[in-house]
């Protein structure tokens, strides 16, 4: 098992910044990726960025390409979420995701093993 304990999340303007934590304890052994996903209100969640722990490839969405960065502390297990120029429609729910085997950069939800509880993300216009 996989725990994941997310932090940073916060309330914003727009054109600001935040940057979120994913702290994983347990079985963290061989993790393939480590991703963050969000979920707007009425909306399906949707995958924001992923990051393979081995090579430290990233993937990310085209909504946030240029603005998010995310990238990993292996001593710590933890993985974080730079978001700058963040706007109103990056409101959301942000969870943090780790997959042991799956494909992770096609952002399906069924691919990720274990997921956080989230972390609230709100920019005010």
């Amino acid at each position: 098992q996989v725990q994941l304990v997310e932090s940073g999340g916060g309330s914003v303007q727009a054109g600001g910044s935040l940057r979120l934590s994913c702290a994983a304890s347990g079985d963290t052994w061989r993790l393939n990726c480590m991703g963050w996903f969000r979920q707007a209100p009425g909306r399906v969640r949707e995958g924001v960025a992923t990051l393979y722990t081995g090579s430290s490839r990233t993937v990310y969405a085209d909504s946030v390409k240029g603005r998010f960065t995310i990238s990993q502390d292996n001593a710590e297990n933890t993985v974080y979420l730079q978001m700058n120029s963040l706007k109103p429609e990056d409101t959301a729910m942000y969870y943090c995701a780790v997959s042991r085997y799956g494909r992770c950069s096609y952002f399906l939800e069924e691919e990720y093993n274990y997921w956080g509880q989230g972390t609230q993300v709100t920019v005010s216009s």
